[in-house]
């Protein structure tokens, strides 16, 4: 399993332990926030107090360069966990969280967080691995979009996105996904146009196959 998967099912994982309405003595005291599609969770430079659990829609994280380009580095979907750094420190975010749809998301404070972990030292070695997970992530990214052409970047996230959620149809790879060319070319630093090319390439090649609900990848090792 690679680090991609890892952090994937360790995320989730903790969601079902650490959301407030999943916890008896917690379950009163809180509530779910509703986010309209594009409507922001946090920005950069905001107080990094919380970190957030997504019960349904999905979520992109993303920076703004000096040039004011945007650089999407994530997009979850329901179960998964962001704004985890504060744990580790972080006072003030370093990103964005943005709404992609209508989301409901469930809202952790960090001084809630500190009193389970000190109560569970389990739950506190899961947390600092998954921030362990979500730094070697993204340091695999930066190395790509560094170091590796476009083509290399959509394959090795194509790769990423098998290990993490891909299902096994016999020799086959399912990746239930809702990504759009779009949505892919944001996550490898190209341009949707040079993620179609690659993409209908790939497909004329026989190497994978995709709708707009799957990407069907026919065989791993034979992809590059």
């Amino acid at each position: 399993m690679n680090n991609s998967a890892l952090w994937y099912f360790e995320s989730v994982n903790l969601y079902q332990i650490l959301c407030p309405h999943k916890v008896k003595t917690m379950a009163d005291k809180h509530t779910y926030n509703h986010y309209k599609k594009d409507q922001f969770i946090y920005f950069p430079d905001e107080a990094a107090t919380h970190i957030y659990m997504i019960v349904s829609g999905r979520v992109r994280i993303g920076h703004y360069q000096e040039d004011g380009k945007e650089v999407i580095s994530a997009i979850l979907t329901a179960g998964e966990i962001f704004g985890e750094l504060a744990v580790a420190g972080e006072e003030k975010r370093k990103d964005f969280a943005q709404a992609m749809e209508a989301t409901i998301i469930c809202p952790l404070s960090i001084t809630e967080l500190s009193e389970l972990m000190k109560e569970n030292r389990e739950l506190s070695f899961k947390i600092l691995k998954l921030i362990g997970l979500r730094l070697m992530k993204l340091e695999r990214k930066l190395e790509l979009l560094v170091f590796k052409d476009a083509r290399t970047r959509v394959i090795e996230f194509l790769k990423d996105a098998a290990a993490w959620k891909g299902k096994k149809v016999g020799f086959e790879t399912m990746i239930p996904t809702r990504l759009t060319h779009k949505d892919i070319a944001a996550l490898t630093g190209t341009s949707r146009q040079t993620v179609t090319t690659i993409l209908n390439d790939l497909k004329d090649k026989n190497l994978i196959n995709f709708d707009r609900k799957k990407i069907l990848i026919r065989d791993l090792t034979s992809l590059k």
